[in-house]
């Protein structure tokens, strides 16, 4: 019962944000932290009390009998670092908006909307309630950005949309092509998982649905609508699309398409590597070449997004464990990169621009030295969160995949050096040229200080960054639980 509250507390929470007035903003923001940190704390007690390696904290109740739709939740090794990751970004998500106050009792109504309907794709355990929970996540992304985004923001918000809604299109086809091939007039996931689908109906039926969960993972050439949807969505939002919405995808990509096909996937395997490398590499090198530093964080996230789907291409149980880690590692990282440039630098600097920015090591240090340690964290750097789980991933493809693979993911490895050097230099180090003598030294009015980060911004930083140093120090807190869930997966394998 206690991973159910996570989505409760969630749908709770968004109600009672929505019928508070809208000029209650304190009211409004302390009852957004209690919601997001309730979800957060079921999420963590779930994380103390799960053995594993199976589904625990299962509850199964009839919904539409003669559909053989049920009410059935749980959560395993699988799930269990989305749903910490989800609670940790959505309260930082809450402590960078601290001072939103333009129509907040609507944003955070619908931002807990979001956060429970990714809760609730993480715990279903029934297909059609996965899919409607999926479903429910897709709606309020529209609302967020398309009301307190930026610039082109009702174009990037309908484009994210299409995007989702057409993914989730195939996901319905090939869900409904298992019900019906399997004879058992059940959506329950882990009965599907017992049939035996034929091996043409697999062939023909994962590409279908992978790509229908890839699209909201990002996967190349499916991933326009990341940069742009992250670049005009408002802060939180951004947190919660680089954080957790992108994960569904590549959630429903290793839970249902690889888990309910695993001849389909031994199949289409190496198709997902190869792509998954195009992501790594494309998503790096676009990220060089932007000048918006939203735009830069926006193709970082595709590039990332393609270890996750280059473990999952793995079959491996290293490279598999790798690709979820990965998924919690980029979630608080991407997140808190997001935060930092949407909240804590924009607002200071009001612009995004790289071009426009100069001397920020000097005028913002302290922001400055916590932004690098993010973006090296986010690169990879030793003893962060993102060092194990790209090493996992890139040891499982070296034990299952052709050594051009490896290579080329190695490749990507460097072109991410190369840009978060790159930008870093371009944002903190540079002197512009041009303007009030800026370049001279001289101290003009231009030139003032920024103030330091607020309380609640660098609860926010710890939060995140303190996550992914503490799994980056003991993977072993979250790679056992995984390992022995995608264990029980890959013995279908065999």
């Amino acid at each position: 019962m206690i991973a159910l509250l996570t989505i409760i507390f969630s749908f709770i929470g968004a109600l009672i944000c929505g019928l508070m007035p809208a000029c209650a903003h304190r009211r409004i923001r302390w009852v957004a932290l209690l919601t997001a940190g309730l979800g957060l704390a079921a999420a963590f007690c779930c994380a103390l009390r799960y053995t594993g390696p199976g589904m625990e904290d299962v509850i199964s109740r009839t919904w539409i009998p003669s559909m053989g739709v049920g009410f059935l939740t749980g959560f395993d090794g699988i799930s269990l670092p989305l749903l910490l990751v989800t609670g940790l970004v959505a309260v930082a998500g809450v402590l960078f908006t601290w001072k939103l106050d333009h129509r907040a009792n609507q944003f955070y109504a619908f931002y807990f909307a979001l956060i429970g309907g990714v809760y609730g794709v993480f715990l279903s355990m029934d297909l059609f309630l996965l899919f409607v929970f999926y479903e429910i996540a897709i709606v309020p992304k529209y609302f967020l950005i398309a009301i307190w985004g930026g610039a082109k923001r009702e174009y990037a918000a309908m484009k994210l949309v299409m995007y989702s809604f057409g993914g989730s299109a195939l996901v319905l086809i090939g869900m409904l092509a298992l019900f019906f091939a399997s004879g058992l007039n059940t959506f329950d996931l882990r009965a599907l998982m017992t049939v035996d689908f034929s091996s043409g109906l697999q062939s023909v039926v994962f590409p279908v649905m992978f790509v229908g969960f890839a699209i909201l993972a990002g996967m190349w050439p499916f991933h326009t609508w990341a940069p742009q949807g992250h670049s005009a969505a408002p802060t939180a939002a951004s947190m919660l699309l680089a954080g957790v919405v992108m994960k569904l995808g590549a959630y429903g990509c290793l839970r249902v398409a690889v888990g309910l096909m695993p001849e389909g996937a031994m199949v289409w395997a190496p198709w997902v590597a190869v792509f998954a490398v195009i992501n790594i590499i494309y998503g790096a090198l676009a990220a060089l070449r932007q000048d918006d530093f939203k735009y830069v964080i926006g193709y970082s996230s595709v590039s990332h997004m393609g270890f996750v789907l280059l473990g999952i291409g793995t079959l491996h149980l290293t490279g598999m464990t790798g690709a979820v880690l990965q998924m919690f590692s980029h979630g608080v990282i991407g997140a808190l990169l997001f935060a930092m440039v949407g909240t804590v630098i924009y607002t200071r600097t009001k612009t995004r621009k790289l071009d426009e920015l100069h001397r920020l090591m000097e005028r913002m240090p302290g922001i400055a030295w916590v932004f690098i340690v993010v973006a090296l964290a986010s690169m990879g750097l030793p003893g962060f969160s993102g060092f194990v789980s790209e090493l996992y991933v890139l040891l499982g493809a070296w034990a299952t995949l052709p050594t051009w693979i490896v290579i080329s993911a190695g490749v990507g490895v460097l072109a991410t050096f190369g840009y978060t050097l790159a930008k870093i230099h371009e944002a903190f180090f540079r002197e512009r040229s041009t303007g009030d003598n800026t370049s001279d030294g001289n101290d003009g009015e231009g030139d003032a200080d920024y103030p330091p980060m607020t309380l609640p911004e660098k609860a926010g930083v710890a939060l995140l960054l303190g996550a992914s140093l503490l799994i980056g120090l003991c993977p072993w807190l979250l790679t056992n639980h995984i390992a022995g869930s995608l264990q029980l997966l890959l013995n279908r394998f065999n």
